[in-house]
């Protein structure tokens, strides 16, 4: 199951992400927290550092799709 989890994080994260819609950012959010919160059970077990790294990589991937979710805000 480790194997599984970590191959899929490093697809998710490997992937191109180009989001025509709201809709498909907002899923690919989803799927990122998904993964995370996963990684991060199997971590409190095993204390593996390279699932910690593999953790805060997706973490910066989620944080540019929420960016890009919010929009620029808007000034005056």
């Amino acid at each position: 199951m480790n194997t599984e989890l970590i191959s899929k994080a490093e697809e998710f994260e490997n992937r191109k992400f180009k989001f025509v819609t709201t809709s498909d950012r907002i899923v690919a959010s989803r799927e990122a927290k998904a993964l995370i919160l996963e990684i991060n059970e199997v971590y409190k077990e095993t204390k593996d550092v390279t699932l910690m790294d593999l953790m805060k990589r997706l973490t910066v991937v989620k944080q540019k799709i929420e960016k890009r979710l919010k929009g620029a805000p808007l000034t005056v």
